[in-house]
């Protein structure tokens, strides 16, 4: 059971076990009976470690409420289980969360509640080549095997945007699969794709076993000059930036393209507890830090620059509040 009629029947057992107890003062039940789920990512991805960790702080210092991380094939996913209510809280990427928001994209004509608690550390997008293909460029990528994400993944999004603005048709000039970050790396591992997408943070912990377990035989690719086409077609949620070597201990730093990611909840969530889990975020920073770096990657004020993903208004309060 999954979504509006589980949260239901949570909040029917704690009321019966109320009754039971003879509570006749109980004050207020937490929310969707004290559980919060998180949809993250890939297991081998950053989404999937932070939200863990991020998880962990929630059960450990929100009183009333325990937490656990569900892994996912992330962003466009995660918005539609949040929309839904079979999840409280979402990672997702700003392109992402922006169409949701505007009902454009994957959610045309269906703008989604969703709102955000912070805009957090920005995902770079890797591009990997198999180094005995001599692909120089993603327009290279014609005709060869490629994955490009989870479906219903940010990576997949913007996996299919970059082949439009190298002048390829997604699904018609390379071999499109659409697979999860596990099977990627098998399957580049065993020979059976020429080249891959995934968009995360530094250091992504598949990448790293990828490009750690057969040094030489696979390559990042350079994609930063694709910014111009893209941000003429999707505007300035996207950035550049240079991957660098030591990350994943390549002979040179990689000019790539970046996006925000941001940790979204439902516009129904009461807004002291928005205002709350905002506020574990950065009283209990070190513990995501010490779950992955990326956990260290934004302020106070970085965080709620959010635009154009409305903040939720208990979040927006914390950032006033500071």
């Amino acid at each position: 059971m999954t979504g509006r009629p589980r949260r239901l029947l949570a909040a029917l057992l704690a009321a019966l076990l109320a009754a039971g107890c003879g509570t006749s003062e109980a004050g207020p039940q937490p929310w969707h009976g004290g559980r919060i789920f998180l949809a993250t990512g890939n297991t081998t991805g950053v989404y999937y470690q932070l939200g863990g960790g991020y998880a962990d702080v929630i059960s450990r210092h929100l009183p009333g409420y325990e937490a656990r991380a569900e892994p996912t094939g992330a962003s466009v996913e995660n918005i539609n289980r949040l929309a839904s209510g079979d999840m409280e809280i979402a990672f997702s990427l700003a392109d992402t969360a922006a169409d949701a928001v505007q009902g454009r994209g994957a959610f045309e004509g269906q703008p989604q509640p969703v709102r955000a608690l912070a805009r957090v550390y920005s995902n770079y997008t890797h591009v990997i080549v198999r180094a005995d293909a001599k692909i120089t460029a993603l327009s290279g990528l014609r005709g060869k095997r490629v994955s490009t994400g989870s479906p219903k993944s940010g990576t997949d999004i913007i996996a299919g945007r970059l082949l439009a603005a190298a002048g390829l048709d997604p699904d018609r000039d390379v071999r499109r699969a659409a697979l999860s970050l596990p099977e990627t790396v098998k399957r580049m591992r065993a020979g059976t794709l020429d080249a891959m997408f995934f968009s995360g943070g530094l250091p992504t912990p598949g990448i790293a076993d990828l490009l750690s377990s057969a040094p030489g035989t696979f390559a990042l690719l350079p994609i930063a000059d694709l910014i111009e086409p893209l941000g003429a077609r999707h505007g300035s949620v996207y950035t550049t930036a240079e991957l660098p070597k030591e990350v994943y201990g390549t002979t040179s730093a990689t000019p790539t393209v970046t996006v925000a990611n941001v940790i979204l909840v439902g516009a129904d969530m009461p807004d002291q507890l928005a205002y709350d889990l905002t506020r574990l975020l950065f009283t209990y920073q070190a513990d995501l830090v010490g779950v992955h770096p990326e956990g260290g990657n934004f302020t106070r004020q970085s965080a709620a620059g959010t635009d154009p993903i409305p903040l939720h208004p208990g979040a927006a309060r914390f950032y006033r509040a500071g």
